[in-house]
């Protein structure tokens, strides 16, 4: 029974990447990082966002 419902699962699992954004704080002028996760075709406007 458990290799049935794993199978279930990963047929419906959608694709996710993980972006990872360096951005330097106005205050201190120090570099932080921001992730986040999405789907692909979202990447291009996160990281030209600012």
């Amino acid at each position: 029974m458990a290799k049935k419902s794993i199978a279930s699962l990963q047929t419906a699992s959608k694709r996710l990447t993980k972006a990872i954004k360096m951005v330097k704080s106005p205050k201190t002028g120090a570099y932080t990082f921001t992730e986040s996760v999405m789907a692909p075709e979202l990447v291009d406007e996160f990281l030209k966002k600012k």
